[in-house]
């Protein structure tokens, strides 16, 4: 199985990923909201904001380069909407679009970065997300993986084979769409017997959790301490 680098990273030993998963996310939804409803041209509060991120990739041990650089994936579509906005005449508005998407995406990989997803879906399980929601994302995150590991294991067959060579294009559309349809087929079959090894160890809707988080003081202290600080930031007259 091969894992993903956010997964990877969720792995580590700081106090950032020390802390409960409901904290975590009560501190996101903060930023998120103060970012979203903070005016365009509140140029020394976005640069607040920024510092509180890049605060946060420090805190968690997290390589910058690689959190800034995948933070980078959004930035194509908030730019579709920036420059409509700067075309209608609004050049503040379109800046601080591009500002706060990325900022937010950040503060998203950085949560996403130092909590594991089973402990990510928990702990919005516990703050009152729909169950179904969340058990969709469960199983989509799992499969996932095992469309991944089927994909890789055909690729290696077909390179064993010789079968990654120089042909006409035609030829490799017609070979990707013979692998595409033995991939689904060898996924789904593979997913119904996961489906059915999960039936017989008792599975009834919900994926049990070996070791369930405690909120502790320290948990409750850090989601208060961010949000009073967010807040401050926010109404602050600068």
């Amino acid at each position: 199985m091969h894992h993903i680098v956010l997964e990877h990273w969720a792995h580590g030993a700081s106090a950032l990923h020390r802390r409960d998963a409901r904290a975590k996310i009560l501190a996101l939804l903060t930023f998120l909201v103060v970012l979203a409803t903070t005016p365009s041209d509140a140029g020394m509060r976005t640069a607040a904001y920024a510092t509180v991120v890049l605060a946060a990739i420090l805190i968690a041990r997290l390589p910058i380069v690689g959190v800034l650089g995948r933070a980078t994936v959004v930035l194509p579509f908030a730019l579709t909407f920036a420059v409509v906005s700067w075309i209608a005449g609004d050049h503040t508005r379109a800046i601080a679009l591009v500002e706060k998407t990325y900022l937010s995406t950040i503060a998203v990989l950085v949560i996403a970065g130092t909590t594991p997803l089973p402990a990510l879906l928990e702990g919005f399980k516990s703050l009152g997300a729909p169950r179904v929601l969340v058990s969709v994302i469960q199983f989509l995150y799992r499969y996932l993986f095992v469309i991944s590991e089927q994909a890789q294991h055909m690729r290696l067959a077909a390179a064993c084979r010789a079968g990654i060579r120089k042909t006409a294009r035609r030829t490799r559309w017609e070979a990707a769409a013979g692998a595409l349809s033995v991939l689904f087929a060898r996924s789904y079959v593979r997913a119904d017997g996961i489906h059915r090894a999960m039936l017989a160890r008792g599975y009834n809707g919900q994926l049990p959790v070996a070791d369930p988080a405690h909120f502790k003081i320290a948990d409750a202290a850090f989601a208060m301490l961010v949000v009073l600080m967010l807040a401050g930031l926010r109404v602050l007259p600068y």
